[in-house]
Order: structure tokens, then sequence, then C-alpha cells
């Protein structure tokens, strides 16, 4: 769903991160409210008054964004769900969760908390701001305040609509997982209403960039979008899941991989590896024991030249923990530990010894060929 982020900081030990898309939304909240929002409601201010208040009510909405997300993130771990950490990005926020919810009331009170953190958050603001105006507060910060109050209502009420992922579909796919006991089928179901939403966001938003709202038109055809994406990602993930529960990575790997050693020349690592077996990347090793990694990357940055005369231990590095996985792993961690770092192929260790390789494509066609049959025999 996402691309590069960056770390921001770490909150009751969650990790907070940005996505890249956020900069963009920071810079279109921040010019929205500074040329539009803020200068409709309070119409004799000056400009430079204006920008302030624009940058302060984005961060103010960024910090929403956080405390929303935190409280889904704090209910779940009191209901023992793991949570990788928070994310930031261009539609707002999301809190990761390392595997589905072990059942519909752990999944009711996690997606319930965040439309509820942010009525009382408004709830909170708005008081602030009618004390403020009662003490004498500045025009600008009555109206920043003001703005947080209302936008934490809209996000409540945006989340509670019962489309998967949204907070409002989480808690239709718990009422529907409570009502049958399966999880597949009600998330199936809460999956579509959540596709369906997202058409009609993208139909409104082509009705608006037609009749003139280039602006909003265009944000309801994203978010649309992003919602349309995200639900059959969703759904897919939890496919997959299903699909690799109880699987270890022992359980698909290629026993016997191609290794090289470390004294073999950069030339005959090209002739005899790279352009026999077209792997991205070999490991090096001294009997069982991996001494580094090296890939046709290390070889790009020697001239030709150089081949005959370097050795693979020359340029080889130590394999990151990104291209490893221990055999007694899950698969289904090792599959989003590949899709994350966009590797075809993890070592697979035990302790510091290789034993295999694991091969993303033979997931791949495992998952295909065990998705494909669950659904033939749901449809039968």
């Amino acid at each position: 769903m996402f691309g590069k982020s960056i770390n921001l900081f770490r909150l009751f030990g969650f990790q907070v991160q940005a996505d890249m898309s956020w900069l963009i939304l920071a810079l279109l909240i921040t010019w929205s409210l500074a040329t539009g929002y803020f200068p409709f409601q309070y119409s004799h201010l000056s400009p430079a008054q204006y920008w302030g208040m624009g940058i302060l009510g984005a961060i103010g909405l960024f910090g929403s964004l956080i405390f929303h997300e935190l409280s889904h993130s704090l209910v779940a771990r009191r209901f023992g769900i793991q949570m990788k950490g928070i994310t930031l990005f261009i539609f707002g926020g999301v809190a990761h969760m390392e595997e589905e919810p072990p059942n519909p009331k752990s999944e009711f009170f996690m997606a319930i908390v965040g439309p509820l953190s942010s009525l009382v958050l408004a709830l909170l603001l708005y008081g602030a701001m009618q004390g403020g105006k009662a003490v004498g507060w500045p025009e600008p910060a009555s109206g920043i305040v003001g703005y947080l109050s209302f936008i934490n209502v809209l996000l409540a009420i945006f989340n509670m609509v019962p489309a998967f992922p949204l907070d409002g579909g989480r808690v239709f796919r718990s009422a529907l997982w409570a009502w049958t006991g399966d999880i597949h089928w009600a998330t199936r179901l809460a999956a579509r209403f959540g596709s369906g939403f997202g058409i009609i966001l993208m139909v409104l938003g082509g009705f608006n960039f037609f009749t003139g709202n280039f602006v909003g038109g265009l944000w309801y055809a994203l978010i649309g979008f992003f919602l349309y994406g995200a639900a059959g990602q969703t759904y897919q993930q939890m496919l997959v899941n299903r699909a690799l529960h109880g699987e270890s990575v022992r359980r698909f790997m290629s026993p016997d991989p191609v290794t090289v050693p470390p004294d073999l020349s950069v030339q005959s690592l090209v002739d005899d590896y790279l352009y026999r077996y077209l792997h991205d990347m070999f490991p090096v090793l001294d009997g069982t024991k991996v001494m580094g990694c090296v890939s046709k990357k290390h070889v790009g940055n020697l001239s030709r030249v150089e081949w005959p005369n370097k050795s693979v231990a020359d340029i080889m590095e130590a394999c990151s923990p990104e291209k490893t996985v221990q055999a007694d792993r899950d698969a289904a961690k090792a599959l989003a530990q590949m899709i994350k770092t966009r590797s075809s192929r993890l070592l697979v260790l035990e302790g510091d010894r290789l034993v295999g390789v694991i091969v993303l494509k033979d997931l791949l066609k495992y998952l295909s060929f065990r998705i494909d049959l669950e659904e033939m025999e749901r449809a039968a």
C-alpha cells in the first residue's frame, strides 16, 4: 500500500512513520487552510496570520490522526494483537496489524475505539475553544482549535461508514463474523461494501470535477480509488494469511541453494553463476557458514577489466537481515518481508548456518493454487 517511509518518533512503544506521500498532504492541507478555509471564516486577518493558522492547523490535524490510530493500537495491544506501528500517508493514517484479530469481540472494540476517540477529542477541543473565547484568546487561536474540533467530528463520521477497511467496515465485519462464525465470508462481504463505497466516491468525484469543483472532485476520486484498492488488497491479504497459516519457511524452501566460494574470481562469478542461473544475489559460503552476499549490483560497481583480478571476497557485503529469514519463521511473515524489501529470494538460516533459499515465485505459485482451490470448494 505504501512507498518509502521515514521514522518520526516512538509513542507508547509504537513506531510512528510518515510515508513520503504525507509530505504532499501536509502541503495541500496547509495551502487549503491558509488560502481557503481560514480566509472564508475570518475575512479580516492578515495573510501571515492565515499561513500561521494553516501550518498549525495541519500540525493539529496530523496530531489528531496519530491520536486516532494510537487508540486502535492500544486496544489491539490489550487484546494481544501485535501491531507494527502507525504510518501517516496521503489519505490519513493507518495502524498496522501483524495478524487478524482473534475473534469478533476484539475486532469490534479495536475498530470502534477510533471514531470514539476522535469524538472525545472533538468535544475536548470544542470545550477548549469555548473556554478560550471566555478568557480572551486571540481569534486565530480559537479558529485553529475550532477547526480541529470540527475536523475530528468529520473524521469520526467518515470512519464509521460501513466500508471495509474503514473502522465502520471493521465493525460491520465483526458483526457478520459473530453472526456466521466465518471470517472469510464476513471479510469478503465487508470488502465488497468497501469497494462499492470507493466506486461511489469516484463517481461523485467525477461529477464534482465536471461541474467545476476541480479540487473537491479530485480528492473524492483519489479517496475512492484508494478505498476501492485497499478493500480488495485487505481481502487478498486475509486469503494469503489463511493459506499460509501454520506453515513455516522450511515448508517452501529449496534445500540446495546455489552458493559461491569467497575466493572465486569476479570473472568466474559472472560467467559461471550470474549468466547461468540469472539470480540477483548469491550467498558466499565458507563451509556451511554464511560469510556474506554478492549480487550483480556489486559486480556492476567494478569496471570489466578488474573482473579477472578481483575475488568475490573483495566485493561481497554482509547479508542484511532483510535478505535472510530463519527456517522456522512463519511463511506469511517471510512473504511480507519479501514484498516490503522487494526481494525475489531470501536466504534461509538455522542460526548462522545456511539451510536453503525461499523464492518469491514459488510462494506465489502455491498461494495461487491454494486460493483457487478453496474458492472452487466454496462455490461448489
